[in-house]
């Protein structure tokens, strides 16, 4: 055999022997995605949860936790290329619109109308997908029973639930994946959990609501890895 043909049959060796690179999973949010609060460590965020989950069950994956607090897809949409794009990943988790739909105090209207949230998570999906990345998109948790009230004097369900009619229409009519986080902890409630107990202040999930955003979500990224 010759010594370039004993060269080439080494580095084909070396290929073989050579680990999988992770697929690289974002989820993509606000406080709700970033997770980390008084009471919850980042090793008890949804996105950590998942990681962990795929690992278990064989995958080789990378999950970058992409969440800010208080974010709206507006906002979202001005960071995409520098803190998603760049990164590379081949999945994108998509969850916003608590902040989107919120009335503040001393205002009538949310922060956001329901047609510029659904055009920005129009946007968000269109430019992921021109960099060939899939994209799972996801509901918002339900605020629980004892929120306080917004600006409009509502319980923020009232708008928020609205916005994430909006988050289907988008998953239908781009016919994404969806993790109805919504209806998941709406359905919970209706059965007579206290889903407050999945928070640490009827809003943002304490480890036990970040478990239950895990186990919705991990059904929904596993095809993606097939």
């Amino acid at each position: 055999m010759s010594a370039t043909a004993m060269l080439l049959l080494s580095f084909l060796s070396v290929l073989a022997l050579s680990p999988e690179p992770p697929t690289r999973i974002i989820v993509l949010g606000d406080s709700i995605t970033r997770g980390v609060r008084s009471g919850v460590t980042a090793e008890e965020t949804f996105g950590a949860l998942l990681q962990r989950d795929l690992l278990a069950a064989g995958r080789t994956v990378e999950v970058l936790n992409q969440g800010i607090g208080g974010e709206r897809t507006d906002q979202a949409l001005k960071r995409l290329q520098s803190d998603i794009l760049s990164r590379r990943p081949q999945i994108v988790v998509v969850m916003y619109g608590t902040n989107d739909s919120y009335v503040d105090q001393g205002r009538s209207e949310s922060r956001l109308t329901a047609q510029q949230f659904e055009d920005n998570l129009r946007a968000i999906v269109r430019l992921l997908q021109q960099e060939q990345i899939r994209v799972v998109l996801m509901t918002e948790p339900r605020w629980g029973r004892t929120a306080a009230l917004n600006g409009a004097g509502e319980h923020p369900n009232l708008r928020l639930e609205q916005f994430m009619q909006r988050t289907r229409t988008v998953a239908t009519s781009t016919k994404l994946p969806l993790v109805d986080h919504f209806q998941h902890w709406t359905a919970a409630e209706q059965r007579g959990t206290d889903i407050g107990g999945w928070t640490t202040d009827q809003c943002h999930p304490n480890p036990a609501g970040h478990r239950q955003l895990a186990d919705l979500l991990l059904p929904g990224i596993l095809p993606l890895l097939d």
